[in-house]
C-alpha cells in the first residue's frame, strides 16, 4: 500500500469527501426485516410503538434482543429511531414544559446572551443545562419525567450502564429559521482544521460516545419545522469534514426527510447522522423540544488533576524559555501536557459558544498568553474567571 493511500486512510481530509460515496449511503432503503419490532418504516425511518416496546421488554432476554435491534438501527441502519408516545404521561411532559417556560422567561428577562451551535444567537429560545436547573427547582417534576423506561432502554443499548444525561431546551418560534445541517458532539463541535487533526479511528469512535435524543413537548406538524434528517449518513466516515462543504449541504437540502411528531414522542439518533432543526413556518406553534445528549461513562480521565494550578506554575517557565529562543511548537507541546485542551463540560449560560461552536479551552488561553507574552498575574486572573464560568 502506498504511503499516500495509507495516510488517506489514517488522516481524513476534505479531499476524501466524495459526494458520490455519500449519496450511495443516503440512498439506501431501510429494510423492514431489520426492524421486526417496528410498527412501520416511514421516510426510511423506523417508527416504534412504545406500548409494544414495553410489552416486548418484559424479561432480560427479550430486553437484550430489543436493545440489539435498536443498536443496529443506530449503528448500521438508518441511524435514527422514533419512539411514538415514549412519554405516555402527558401530565409529566406538561409539568416539565411549565418549568421550561418559567426558565425561558427568567433568562429572557435577565438579558443573558444565548449562543447556539448551529443557528444565529437569539434565533430561538434556548435553555442550557436544563437538567441541573430543573432538578434543583422542581425535583418531583424532574423525577417523574426522567424515570422514563424507554429513555433508559435506548441509552443502555447505545452506551451501556453508567451513562450520563444532559439536557438543553430548544424552542423555535414561528418564523424561526432552520439550522445548518451538521453532525454533533464531539467532533461535530470542532472547526474544520481541528477535526482534520484527529485520525480516522477517532472519527469512527466519536459517534459511539454520545447518544442524541429529542422529546417533543408539543405536537409538531411539518410546518412547525421538526428536525430534518438524512438517514444512513452516519455511516459516512469523512462526514465530520463533509458537513460544511456546499455540495453536501445542497444534497442534504434536496433529500432530507422530516417527520411530524406528537407530544410525548421521542427521537433518538446517532450523533454522526446529518441533521438540522427545521424552519418553523407555522402561524402559532412554538415548537418546544427537550434535547437530550447522553454520554458514555468512559469519556473521562482516570485521575483528577488541578490543571489551573499547573498552568500557573509552568507559565513563568514558558515565558523564560520563549525569551531564550524556544520554538513555538516546543512551547505548545508543554502547554498540551499542562492545560485542559477541551472546553467541555462547561456552563453554557456563562460560557456560551457565541463566536464559534465551542468556547475557548484552558489550553487556548495559555497558548494565547504565551504567544502574547502576558504577565503571570493576568493569566492567573483569566484562568480563574474562566473556571468560574465553567462551574456556573
Amino acid at each position: 500500500m502506498s504511503s499516500v493511500t495509507e495516510r488517506a486512510r489514517t488522516w481524513p481530509t476534505e479531499a476524501d469527501c466524495d459526494l458520490e460515496a455519500f449519496t450511495s449511503l443516503a440512498e439506501q432503503v431501510t429494510d423492514p426485516a431489520d426492524h421486526p419490532s417496528a410498527e412501520r418504516i416511514e421516510q426510511n425511518v423506523p417508527l416504534y410503538d412504545s406500548g409494544r416496546l414495553r410489552s416486548l421488554a418484559t424479561d432480560a432476554d427479550a430486553r437484550r434482543a430489543l436493545q440489539g435491534e435498536l443498536t443496529r438501527a443506530l449503528l448500521d441502519g438508518p441511524g435514527i429511531v422514533v419512539l411514538k408516545r415514549a412519554f405516555p404521561d402527558a401530565a409529566a411532559v406538561d409539568a416539565m414544559s411549565d418549568v421550561f417556560r418559567v426558565l425561558i422567561e427568567e433568562e429572557r428577562a435577565s438579558g443573558a446572551a444565548r449562543g447556539d451551535h448551529f443557528a444565529a444567537p437569539g434565533a430561538n429560545d434556548r435553555v442550557w443545562n436544563a437538567l441541573d436547573k430543573v432538578a434543583l427547582r422542581a425535583p418531583e417534576t424532574f423525577a417523574d419525567y426522567y424515570a422514563n423506561d424507554l429513555l433508559a432502554l435506548v441509552a443502555e443499548a447505545w452506551l451501556g450502564p453508567a451513562y450520563q444525561v444532559t439536557s438543553q431546551v430548544n424552542v423555535v418560534n414561528p418564523g424561526g429559521a432552520a439550522q445548518r445541517p451538521h453532525r454533533d458532539y464531539h467532533l461535530g463541535f470542532l472547526g474544520q482544521e481541528q477535526a482534520a487533526a484527529y485520525p480516522a479511528h477517532v472519527h469512527r469512535l466519536s459517534p459511539v460516545l454520545t447518544l442524541q435524543g429529542a422529546v417533543a413537548h408539543c405536537d409538531m406538524p411539518v410546518e412547525s419545522g421538526p428536525t430534518l434528517y438524512l438517514p444512513h449518513t452516519q455511516k459516512y466516515e469523512p462526514g465530520y469534514l463533509a458537513w460544511r462543504l456546499p455540495r453536501f449541504v445542497e444534497y442534504f437540502d434536496a433529500h432530507h426527510v422530516q417527520l411530524p411528531l406528537e407530544k410525548g414522542d421521542a427521537v433518538f439518533f446517532n450523533p454522526a447522522l446529518f441533521h438540522a432543526a427545521g424552519h418553523n413556518r407555522s402561524a402559532g406553534v412554538r415548537r418546544m423540544a427537550n434535547l437530550l445528549q447522553i454520554s458514555s461513562a468512559f469519556g473521562r480521565a482516570m485521575e483528577s488533576v488541578d490543571r489551573e494550578a499547573m498552568a500557573n506554575a509552568v507559565f513563568p517557565v514558558l515565558l523564560r524559555r520563549k525569551s531564550e529562543g524556544a520554538e513555538r511548537e516546543w512551547l505548545h507541546r508543554v502547554v498540551a501536557a499542562t492545560a485542559e485542551g477541551y472546553p467541555f463540560p462547561t456552563d453554557l449560560d456563562r460560557d456560551p459558544p457565541i463566536d464559534g461552536l465551542a468556547p475557548a479551552s484552558q489550553a487556548d488561553t495559555v497558548r494565547r498568553a504565551v504567544d502574547e507574552g502576558w504577565d503571570p498575574g493576568r493569566l492567573r486572573h483569566e484562568l480563574r474567571v474562566a473556571a468560574r464560568r465553567r462551574r456556573g
